[in-house]
């Protein structure tokens, strides 16, 4: 498994299914990430609308309340890292399950993420998409902070990947399709998302994905130079600590179609010596397969491009590079969003209280308990 460079940061697991609401937190917009689609509305005005919806809520951050998990069960971890863990609750009134990611304040402080947290919060409550996972609800007491997430039960990509080694082009751009979608709505949202690889990529009960782990996201309008990743996936301009913006993004793109079909990510073979696949990623050397389709191979190649004047996703065009590239050809982008069509994989779930698709943990160690507000003035606004 991946490590990101930063920290080894903890998954957020997440549901479609979960349709409630809880009732603690209103941060969520009011576009539904499950309703129909018309094919007959431009992509681009309908990119538009997500764009008001987000706004409406980056503009107008709220508070979370300070009662913790008081009317949640907690039935069992789901993921863990150096923040917390994840862990799958039940909300005693309504029923609904949700994947909740607890983080230690402590720990936070300690790191110095705590910027981080807050906009990995607030990037959560304001986005809304199929394919990416959302904020539900928010809430902290003394010593953690709480990020309510839907409980998606399929498992990671990562661990279905991993089983049958390689996926064919008809698989890999069923999910790639998805994931270029995600991508485009976060950049039209002046997003980046800057941690792209099949561990984050979680499949839900229908066999769709949902983008998951926003710890570092970021709202840039221009450039940054934040080093943050997971290296086999990072771009050379991030690497050689140049500015960047959503480029990053696409050639982190490029890396996973890649290994989706080639079964492993095309500097893998010098992940041993980081220094050495650092340089190899810059100087953009990699071996294509040779069962690659021709499509695939261009396709690939103008998204591996060291040269950010060729780079696909950088040029004069923008997505539609990627998106109208032949690879694509045929691809019913609306049919996909409105979720039509049968995916080549569908995940066994017996119940909602089903979590055999993740990785067992022991029970945790109860959570500690202070008796004073550890470090409320920096949490006050989360």
């Amino acid at each position: 498994m991946k490590t990101n460079i930063e920290l080894q940061r903890m998954k957020s697991t997440s549901i479609s299914h979960d349709k409630g609401r809880d009732s603690r937190q209103g941060d969520s917009p009011s576009i539904n990430p499950d309703k129909i689609y018309n094919p007959a509305i431009e992509y681009d005005e309908l990119m538009l609308k997500f764009k008001e919806e987000f706004n409406k809520v980056w503009d107008t951050p709220r508070t979370s309340p300070d009662n913790g998990l008081e009317g949640f069960d907690e039935l069992v971890t789901l993921g863990a890292g150096s923040f917390g863990r994840v862990i799958l609750v039940k909300n005693r009134q309504t029923g609904n399950y949700y994947a909740v990611k607890i983080l230690i304040k402590d720990q936070i402080v300690k790191t110095k993420q705590v910027t981080h947290v807050h906009t990995e919060k607030r990037v959560l409550a304001a986005i809304r998409f199929p394919f990416l996972i959302h904020l539900e609800f928010s809430c902290k007491d003394f010593d953690y902070l709480y990020l309510g997430l839907p409980f998606v039960n399929g498992g990671e990509l990562f661990t279905y990947h991993r089983k049958v080694r390689k996926f064919n082009e008809k698989q890999a751009r069923f999910y790639a399709a998805q994931v270029f979608m995600g991508l485009e709505y976060l950049h039209g949202m002046s997003l980046l998302y800057r941690d792209l690889k099949p561990e984050n990529i979680l499949i839900d009960s229908k066999g769709y994905i949902k983008i998951t782990d926003f710890g570092f996201a970021k709202k840039v309008e221009g450039r940054t130079m934040t080093l943050c990743g997971t290296p086999e996936y990072l771009a050379p301009e991030i690497i050689q600590s140049k500015p960047y913006g959503t480029s990053v993004d696409w050639w982190s793109f490029g890396i996973l179609v890649y290994e989706l079909v080639a079964g492993n990510s095309p500097f893998s073979p010098h992940n041993k010596d980081v220094m050495m696949m650092y340089t190899k990623i810059c100087d953009g050397e990699y071996k294509m397969p040779t069962f690659f389709s021709a499509p695939l191979k261009d396709f690939i190649d103008h998204l591996l491009q060291v040269d950010l004047s060729k780079r696909f996703g950088n040029l004069v065009n923008g997505n539609k590079d990627i998106k109208n590239h032949a690879w694509f050809k045929n691809v019913d982008w609306y049919g996909l969003l409105n979720q039509d069509f049968a995916a080549p994989f569908v995940p066994r779930v017996a119940n909602m209280e089903d979590v055999s698709n993740f990785d067992r943990f022991p029970d945790p160690k109860p959570l500690h308990r202070s008796k004073n507000n550890r470090h409320a003035e920096l949490f006050i606004d989360f």
